[in-house]
């Protein structure tokens, strides 16, 4: 029986990572390493508390984890003594597509599908790809867990996930709306509806996860029939650096007058538009709040526009789901920034002619994949 699950959670430089003890349902030490890759890579490595920050030279996705390992059995830092107290592996995957519906063992057939879902998905699945590898070196017979951001997603009815492109498109290349973010929508659905003490069967809830990215889920009795990120996450809300929804004539009239690449304007939506590209300021909500408090207009513009684009999806969900229970927060932004709350209780207090329930949940998105890993080792077993 699996007692202590680690998560695996691998970016194209970073690598989070977790480990739970299962019986007791807590977190026993949490980190991440940063700057793989780079001549100045270290991991910060939390335990007990306490945030130690480790120096460390990290050339890659495999010396990274087994670093990671050396720190969870280290005689100070560590919290347990020998690697085979770490009985199962999950790993967060952003893209399974169609065919991951939900978390999944990890065996030779399902890797390779990780592995081709790397066109969807470059920039996440990739990395994914090598950690699972270089876990299963490491940790040769142990079971491991993908789970997946987009399973969440996979229950939306047709008319909410297809574009009016044409269906061969579909069939041909996948092309629709997937959305992400499914793990941490699922986990504050039911942490919302553990608050508002109702089955999460029973209850219209609105999910907006709002950090560096964004993203806004309707989750009708327990499932996602809708939410802002299409095919890939740069659809929907405005958000750090991303651009969020936009006329698509925009991406030819650009490389037009700019006289640039369709790898320039990928750039340009992805990592220099959004709040960044609004404010020229920063991505950062608290530099733009700070700016806005000292009369800065267009810090104040990014920020009227970004609630704005959060109001304009609430309004949407209210109406496809024919009402809602609560509006959810999380996220850095979520979380942290009592204007959006307030806003929305404004606006939305307004609209619906009575005050509607907004509740903050702060994400735990590790406990989820933990949740899932344990419930599939335990029933393999």
């Amino acid at each position: 029986m699996p007692t202590n699950v680690l998560i695996i959670n691998c970016g194209s430089s970073s690598i989070k990572y977790q480990i739970f003890d299962m019986e007791k349902m807590q977190s026993l030490a949490r980190g991440i390493a940063e700057r793989i890759g780079k001549a100045d890579s270290y991991i910060v490595h939390q335990n007990k508390g306490v945030q130690h920050k480790v120096k460390v030279r990290l050339p890659n996705c495999f010396s990274a984890i087994v670093k990671i390992v050396e720190l969870l059995v280290h005689p100070k830092l560590g919290v347990i003594t020998d690697k085979s107290q770490i009985h199962a592996i999950g790993h967060r995957v952003v893209h399974g597509a169609e065919e991951f519906k939900s978390s999944v063992i990890i065996n030779k057939a399902a890797l390779k599908r990780i592995k081709f879902y790397g066109k969807l998905a470059p920039l996440h699945n990739p990395p994914a790809y090598n950690g699972i590898k270089a876990t299963q070196k490491i940790f040769p017979g142990i079971k491991q867990v993908a789970v997946f951001d987009t399973a969440f997603h996979q229950g939306m009815p047709h008319e909410a996930f297809m574009y009016g492109l044409p269906f061969s498109l579909y069939k041909k290349y996948c092309i629709r709306r997937y959305g992400f973010h499914g793990t941490s929508h699922r986990y504050v659905a039911g942490a919302a509806a553990r608050i508002l003490k109702q089955p999460a069967g029973k209850l219209k809830l609105i999910t907006c996860h709002l950090g560096n990215g964004c993203s806004i889920a309707a989750v009708r009795y327990g499932r996602s029939i809708d939410t802002s990120m299409g095919f890939t996450p740069l659809e929907g809300l405005v958000m750090g650096t991303r651009c969020g929804d936009i006329d698509p004539a925009l991406i030819g009239y650009i490389m037009e007058k700019e006289k640039c690449s369709i790898d320039k304007v990928n750039e340009l939506t992805n990592r220099k538009s959004g709040l960044l590209g609004l404010s020229g300021i920063s991505h950062d909500m608290r530099d733009l709040l700070a700016h806005a408090k000292k009369g800065n207009k267009r810090a104040k513009l990014a920020i009227d526009v970004f609630i704005y684009r959060i109001l304009k999806y609430i309004g949407a969900y209210i109406a496809v789901m024919n009402g809602a229970d609560a509006i959810v927060l999380t996220a850095g932004i979520g979380e942290n920034v009592r204007l959006i709350k307030t806003r929305l209780n404004h606006r939305l207090s307004n609209l619906l002619g009575k005050k509607i329930k907004i509740i903050t949940v702060p994400t735990d998105e590790e406990r989820l994949i933990a949740l899932d890993t344990f419930k599939l080792v335990r029933r393999k077993k």
